[in-house]
């Protein structure tokens, strides 16, 4: 029989707010989420690259890549799920998603869009910057 794990937050609110955020600006990686990696790790099939572990407290911590936009990954870095399984009590503590900063930024307030990339109200040229160059690099 298969161990059964309950999902649960390090900061609710907080996981909250970048969970609305990912469901707003990249529905493909919210389904994934939701429909499929929630359900993975319920079942305790723990996706993703194992990044650390810890004897004493019997956990382990993983990163997920969520799928995501090419453009994007390149601005503002890869969409990750970090989890935390403890393993004594079947708990599966979720931690945060990342780039949190771009995520919790796009849940404040409407992010604007250059060439179809979301950029940020704070770093708004420096990202156009980078997406300006990503696009001539391509098209050389």
């Amino acid at each position: 029989m298969m161990k059964s794990y309950i999902l649960d937050y390090a900061n609710e609110n907080e996981f909250r707010k970048l969970e609305r955020a990912i469901k707003k600006y990249n529905m493909l990686a919210y389904k994934k989420l939701t429909f499929e990696y929630f359900s993975a790790l319920r079942n305790g099939n723990f996706l993703g690259d194992k990044i650390s572990s810890n004897k004493k407290k019997n956990t382990e911590t993983y990163e997920l890549k969520l799928p995501g936009d090419k453009m994007f990954t390149q601005i503002h870095g890869e969409i990750k799920l970090v989890y935390t399984v403890h393993n004594d009590n079947n708990t599966i503590m979720l931690e945060t998603i990342t780039p949190s900063d771009i995520l919790l930024e796009g849940h404040r307030s409407e992010l604007t869009t250059y060439k179809g990339i979301m950029i940020s109200k704070a770093n708004a040229s420096k990202d156009m910057f980078k997406i300006d160059l990503l696009n001539m690099l391509q098209n050389k």
